[in-house]
């Protein structure tokens, strides 16, 4: 079975495996939406959420005024993604791709989310490329992943190591960004039922250069 129709069967049922309130991290973040280069208070600001499901963090993006595209390689994600829009009354647009292969578009985004997001190595690198390419100058990129201290705890995360994120492998893939913050350390997650508890993370918040 593809790992996208795996994904297509876990967000086949009626619940959200991660809820339908934003990852806490990004939402902690939303007084700084407003910051990048030549941008207001979110509105206008193009923001992209990459790996983004059930559309959980676009939807609170495109609530706080930005418009929104969610990108995912389940359409049995972004379907019920879209839905979710429709109840909280705001627009999203949605892409079926994989975050890998996306032609992203050249400074098409203020803001992308990287949330939770875990990809093998290379594929991990052609998509940082490509965010890194996609954002505006003065764009932001948000990012929270799992590291490797993760392991052997039941509050979410892949089993595969090279999976996981380390606060090396995201200086290395953004270091051509200005780093806001970085840090690799333990979190309380409370997203759903596949988020629950303690977890070990990176998290971080880069600017592209003007």
């Amino acid at each position: 079975m593809s790992t996208s129709l795996a994904w297509d069967e876990r967000y086949a049922g009626g619940s959200f495996q991660f809820g339908e309130a934003p990852n806490r991290y990004l939402e902690s973040l939303a007084p700084r939406l407003g910051q990048g280069q030549g941008l207001g208070q979110g509105l206008g600001m193009r923001a992209l959420a990459i790996g983004d499901g059930e559309g959980r963090n676009g939807v609170w993006l495109a609530e706080r005024g930005l418009e929104t595209t969610s990108l995912d390689w389940s359409p049995v994600g972004l379907g019920k993604a879209r839905a979710l829009a429709e109840a909280r009354g705001v627009a999203l647009a949605t892409v079926a791709a994989d975050a890998a292969g996306w032609a992203y578009p050249a400074e098409g985004f203020d803001l992308v989310a990287w949330i939770f997001l875990h990809l093998p190595p290379e594929d991990r690198a052609a998509a940082a490329a490509g965010v890194v390419r996609t954002l505006a100058p003065g764009g932001l990129l948000a990012l929270e992943c799992f590291s490797p201290a993760q392991h052997g705890r039941r509050s979410g995360g892949p089993k595969i190591p090279e999976l996981l994120w380390t606060r090396a492998i995201a200086e290395d893939l953004f270091g051509g960004l200005e780093v806001l913050e970085l840090l690799e350390g333990t979190v309380l997650l409370d997203e759903g039922p596949r988020h629950q508890g303690h977890a070990e993370v990176v998290r971080g918040l880069w600017r592209k250069p003007v």
